[in-house]
């Protein structure tokens, strides 16, 4: 966000989407989807965070910084034993607790990814208290006030049925246990059904201006005519103007 300008809440959808999908432009693989479930050998970030997430100037996102990815074996070893790396505020506390990662450690950190979207907060509170950005969520969804919870730059420009949609997805993948979090492609799948919903609405709302500017016109246009019918002595058409214009 630069000053005097506010990401709309479709590019923050679509930034999601992009850094956990598997597919990107010209079938170049990038995303966090793609790392879980179509390498070979499967790999963890280690390190996914907002700051790691590139755009260009078409807002299109990219997920960078591969330096710390591990290799992980799916079966009867689905967990790598291995020193703590990564980011404060986005680290597993399975992770670094127990120094044991697999992929549901990074998709605990990408969860913390939408709350930022979302809020427009930090992952930690500058404050003396140092709140972490699930624990503040988490007592205001109690509360059931999106509108605390939401960025104030946006306004009312967000659909809060997809807020709430996505907070709950972003909540369950910051889960205490990993058994509980989403994988991935549940992550994507989420995501993607998100951004069609608010491009849907988007698009109804452009239809909608269109409707009323050319009811405005026909109005407009109907009133001229009949004042001119009026100046010509014709006031007997001014109904049929109306009916016809209208």
């Amino acid at each position: 966000q630069s000053a005097g300008s506010t990401l709309k809440w479709a590019s923050r959808l679509k930034i999601a989407v992009e850094a956990a999908q598997d597919l990107t432009k010209f079938c170049v693989k990038i995303g966090l989807e793609y790392l879980h479930v179509a390498c070979e050998p499967p790999m963890v970030h280690r390190d996914v965070k907002s700051t790691n997430i590139l755009l260009d100037d078409r807002f299109d996102a990219k997920l960078a910084d591969f330096g710390l990815s591990r290799s992980f074996s799916v079966g009867a070893e689905t967990q790598v034993a291995t020193v703590v790396a990564g980011t404060s505020g986005y680290l597993d506390p399975a992770y670094y607790q127990r120094n044991r990662l697999n992929e549901k450690s990074d998709v605990y950190s990408f969860g913390i990814i939408p709350m930022e979207i979302i809020t427009n907060r930090s992952v930690i509170e500058r404050t003396r208290e140092k709140t972490h950005i699930a624990e503040w969520l988490k007592v205001l969804i109690s509360s059931g006030d999106i509108e605390k919870i939401v960025d104030p730059n946006l306004g009312r420009d967000y659909d809060s049925n997809i807020a709430w949609k996505i907070l709950e997805l972003a909540i369950s993948c910051v889960s205490h246990s990993s058994s509980d979090r989403p994988n991935m492609s549940k992550v994507v799948n989420v995501l993607k059904e998100c951004l069609v919903s608010e491009n849907l609405r988007t698009r109804g709302e452009i239809q909608d201006d269109d409707s009323k500017n050319f009811l405005q016109l026909t109005v407009d246009f109907g009133t001229q005519v009949t004042l001119l019918h009026a100046r010509l002595g014709h006031e007997s058409h001014q109904l049929s103007c109306y009916v016809v214009f209208l």
